[in-house]
């Protein structure tokens, strides 16, 4: 029997894996670290193995009248499995082990129920919820309107099971057309920042990885974050001054699992979109994980089934863990391809913020500018972007600077301000007239 530490008024419960030769292997310590984060006492963690699912029990009647004796003899309040249920298998089992089943979907929707804070995000979670609850209306154990809770009967979940079927679809109409306000605000305020030019940079990745760290430690903000599964449900947005891009919104979304259903990614849609729209992801990574590759795909794959065409930055995080030296690694020349750094002790995270303004605006070059002091503006924003390497005046009162920046963006400070290219750069004009010229067209349009 696996040891597992003990939760105050949590309830008992009896984790159960299959490992279905048809289906995909899961994870039992990501599937144990599910159920603790939802708030349960974990007796044991059985695992079986079938060539397919049994079409009444999922399990099979031997291994499900093993499992009620298990259940008896020790008072086992609940009994989760690895794996999605439909409802028929769910009230089967119910019947059979004489207490509440739930499936990895209802085990994750409670995590959910639990994390929700902001007006969205409970949004969704009901309407998820309501969702995965209206066809699992006719319970085959207990009467639910006596539960006070527990696993799988956070949020709506009490409240709703004894509603009628027509009732919950009125109520999963009315979620979505809130749900699509939402998303037109979110739409209104996406439209400003791409009117003003400011790049949204998101965050992404496996849940766990350490994002919400990484988002912290970039915008000085103070997100939630904790070892655990989910610890941040709701997508957080900070305005942050990046050096050498300037202004940046930062994106902190829900972290991603394996075997995320269909229903799940659809009904937190309205948050991912802030993934879809962003001008760049980071794709954060858990270096040190051993499951590391297989963590890898499960974010690639959701990412794909919501359609997110972008720009991805891979950032193996934790090296302080997994022993990896901080550095850029580059697809070809000045495209980088991923940086290895430690949200948790600082390392490489210099390397990060060179790597934005790479895969944002491109090569980072060295030019001597010289600045007349009708050019002051000009200064203050290079100062501003921390991209000033050395400075000094001549006896002439100018101000020569040898600044490390992207092309694109120094062109576009000098194209803003209607300074003349030739007086700024001197010999190096010549090479940037053309886009100069270009950006002043795309200004005046």
């Amino acid at each position: 029997m696996q040891s597992f530490e003990p939760q105050q008024n949590a309830e008992l419960a009896l984790l159960v894996s299959v490992n279905v030769h048809i289906l995909n292997d899961l994870d039992a310590e990501e599937f144990a670290l599910l159920a603790q984060s939802a708030g349960a006492t974990i007796f044991d963690h059985i695992t079986t193995q079938r060539q397919r699912p049994d079409p009444k029990s999922f399990i099979g009647s031997g291994k499900a009248e093993e499992i009620a004796t298990l259940v008896q003899e020790h008072d086992i309040q609940l009994v989760i499995f690895d794996h999605a249920l439909s409802p028929a298998q769910e009230r089967n089992l119910e019947r059979i082990l004489k207490c509440r089943v739930i499936d990895r979907t209802g085990l994750i929707l409670d995590i959910f129920a639990q994390r929700a804070r902001t007006h969205e995000g409970k949004l969704q979670v009901e309407l998820a919820q309501l969702q995965h609850l209206a066809s699992r209306l006719v319970r085959g154990w207990g009467n639910m309107e006596q539960q006070k809770g527990g696993i799988g009967l956070r949020g709506p979940g009490e409240s709703q099971l004894e509603t009628d079927r027509r009732l919950i679809r009125v109520r999963i109409t009315q979620l979505k057309d809130k749900l699509q306000k939402v998303r037109q605000t979110r739409l209104q305020g996406r439209a400003a920042r791409q009117k003003a030019a400011i790049p949204t940079v998101s965050l992404v990745g496996y849940t766990n990885a350490g994002k919400s760290t990484l988002f912290n430690t970039l915008a000085q903000s103070d997100v939630y974050a904790a070892d655990q599964l989910f610890a941040t449900l709701d997508p957080t947005l900070r305005r942050v001054e990046w050096a050498g891009l300037g202004p940046v919104i930062l994106a902190d979304t829900v972290g991603f699992i394996k075997d995320l259903r269909h229903s799940l990614v659809d009904s937190f849609r309205a948050t991912l979109e802030e993934t879809l729209e962003a001008t760049l992801l980071l794709h954060v990574i858990d270096a040190s994980s051993p499951d590391m590759l297989e963590q890898i795909e499960a974010v690639e794959t959701v990412l794909k089934e919501i359609g997110a065409d972008i720009a991805i930055l891979r950032i193996y995080n934790k090296i302080d863990l997994s022993g990896d030296e901080a550095k850029i690694v580059y697809a070809k020349p000045h495209v980088p391809d991923r940086v290895y750094v430690s949200a948790h002790t600082g390392q490489g995270l210099d390397l990060l913020r060179q790597a934005v303004q790479e895969a944002l605006l491109g090569q980072l070059q060295q030019f001597n500018l010289c600045l007349a002091p009708q050019h002051g503006k000009l200064h203050s924003q290079l100062h501003h972007l921390q991209v000033i390497q050395s400075e000094h005046y001549d006896d002439q009162g100018n101000l020569h600077l040898t600044v490390r920046i992207a092309a694109e963006k120094l062109l576009q400070l000098i194209g803003q301000n209607h300074f003349d290219l030739d007086s700024i750069l001197g010999e190096q004009a010549a090479q940037f007239k053309p886009e100069l010229e270009a950006f002043e067209q795309t200004l005046m349009s």
